[in-house]
């Protein structure tokens, strides 16, 4: 493979400006054909983009001759069906977070690459976000010493829409998503302190329903261990007043701690013997681009991907844990 040329199945929103444009904007890389069930959106998106063929049926954008890897950016209850489909046909699979809706799956779509001897990338783009780096960078340099402690805060305020109208994103969907808001942003927090910290080897908590909007979990509180022995512990709600909106990540070591936010902007935050330091990398326009760009290295035998099934897999493990006790 001299040039890696995408597919994407399901050209939805978070493939305009996300996702989408970077397939096209890295180096040895292509968009040559997306998919979509909606053809007049499919044939809408693939002009804006200029995408040569769209399609509305999923195996004739994983059969295109010309396409030789395949980003899934449908909703979790289609991605390890999809991704069977692809590694059957021989292509690399990228395929969007959370991986699937659980553990179990997640397994069967490594299981499913690795006999057909195709790579498997996960969208968990903070692994090569620059801020997140940051966040590691640190860490790994010793700037907090030895790491003790990881806490975790989300609340956000009730999704007034649901409220209102009680619709339903399929974010919220357990059916679709494998559970609730959790599910969908914890994953992110969760692999990228995988990725700065190692793996997971414990885990549990207890969830609920407390706003009664929807089926799935909406307050989740967390304690786990890392392989290293650092002790993490963390509480997520989704059914707060909006003065209460917070999200910060605490990392505490024995010679001083960062603070950092996974969804917002505001600045990383380093308190040690030297006094407070604040970091703000900026953020690309394209948030998967700097990952797509590890992706295509490591297709193309230059560089290696740091976010792939197997590692990907165990923030599943972890959730399920927390949620299931699986």
């Amino acid at each position: 493979m001299q040039q890696v040329n995408w597919g994407i199945i399901g050209c939805g929103d978070v493939t305009e400006v996300k996702s989408g444009p970077p397939l096209y904007k890295a180096a040895n890389s292509n968009l040559v054909a997306v998919m979509r069930r909606n053809e007049s959106l499919a044939r809408d998106y693939a002009a804006r983009h200029n995408v040569p063929r769209y399609y509305t049926d999923v195996d004739k954008l994983i059969n295109d001759s010309e396409v030789n890897a395949v980003y899934i950016a449908t909703p979790p209850d289609t991605h390890c069906e999809y991704t069977l489909r692809v590694a059957a046909a021989g292509k690399p699979v990228y395929v969007e977070k959370p991986m699937a809706r659980n553990y179990a799956e997640c397994l069967t779509m490594i299981d499913a690459c690795d006999k057909a001897g195709v790579s498997l990338y996960v969208a968990y783009y903070r692994r090569a976000l620059p801020n997140h780096v940051k966040v590691k960078e640190l860490i790994d340099c010793g700037a907090i010493g030895q790491v003790r402690l990881v806490n975790i805060r989300l609340y956000w305020p009730l999704n007034k829409q649901i409220q209102a109208e009680r619709t339903l994103p399929w974010r919220i969907n357990p059916q679709i998503s494998g559970g609730g808001y959790f599910f969908d942003l914890a994953s992110h927090t969760f692999d990228f302190l995988d990725f700065a910290l190692g793996p997971i080897s414990q885990a549990n908590g207890l969830s609920a329903n407390q706003s009664g909007l929807y089926a799935a979990e909406d307050i989740v509180a967390a304690n786990f261990e890392f392989s290293s022995g650092v002790i993490g512990s963390g509480l997520w709600c989704f059914s707060v007043s909006s003065d209460a909106e917070t999200e910060t990540i605490e990392i505490v070591g024995d010679e001083g701690h960062i603070d950092f936010s996974s969804f917002s902007q505001q600045p990383i935050r380093l308190e040690n013997s030297d006094g407070l330091q604040t970091f703000q990398p900026e953020i690309p326009q394209h948030v998967h681009q700097p990952l797509v760009e590890t992706i295509v290295d490591d297709l193309l035998q230059r560089g290696t991907c740091p976010s792939t099934g197997v590692s990907a897999a165990r923030s599943s493990w972890v959730m399920d844990k927390i949620i299931k006790g699986a």
